[in-house]
């Protein structure tokens, strides 16, 4: 996997300060997309273990709310065993902080078993997920007045992470 970014204090992508990765590779590529360059699979730098380190030590402020993972596309086949690991690492180590992740894909179509995007990797990464922005940016329903989306069709989507934080 290749990420384009990581974002040590964004406010942009879920509620508080968070840490974001953009990762690379993306089929989706959305009309008027915000990150097109991130469409390339090989854009950026390769994500590795120091890349993983960096991402938990940005995490450890306790005025780090939690991770947000977009891109590019996470559910990519090709980005999701890289992308659960780092996903599983993060809810273990900080289980208190919150996981968003954007995806162009819908969750109850492309991310469930026989979906065009369902891997074996797909269910673990959705365990870690908090909360899901679905759907694939449509520039005709662009509207700048939405929180935390794009365009009217994406939804947010509160998903029952299995952990045990003891919610």
């Amino acid at each position: 996997m290749y990420y384009g970014t990581i974002k040590a204090c964004d406010i942009a992508n879920g509620p508080g300060v968070r840490v974001t990765l953009f990762v690379s590779g993306c089929r989706n590529c959305c009309r008027g997309c915000f990150n097109p360059d991130t469409w390339d699979f090989q854009y950026g730098q390769p994500f590795t273990e120091e890349t993983r380190e960096e991402i938990l030590r940005l995490l450890a402020p306790e005025y780090i709310q939690g991770f947000t993972l977009l891109g590019g596309e996470p559910f990519e086949p090709e980005n999701q065993p890289e992308a659960a690991g780092l996903l599983k690492r993060i809810r273990k180590t900080y289980p208190r902080k919150d996981i968003w992740c954007y995806t162009g894909y819908l969750y109850d179509a492309d991310l469930v078993r026989g979906g065009k995007v369902y891997t074996e990797y797909t269910d673990e990464m959705l365990s870690c997920i908090d909360v899901l922005v679905d759907g694939p940016f449509r520039e005709e329903e662009k509207d700048l007045s939405l929180v935390f989306r794009g365009s009217r069709n994406q939804r947010i989507i509160k998903l029952d992470p299995k952990d045990a934080r003891g919610s």
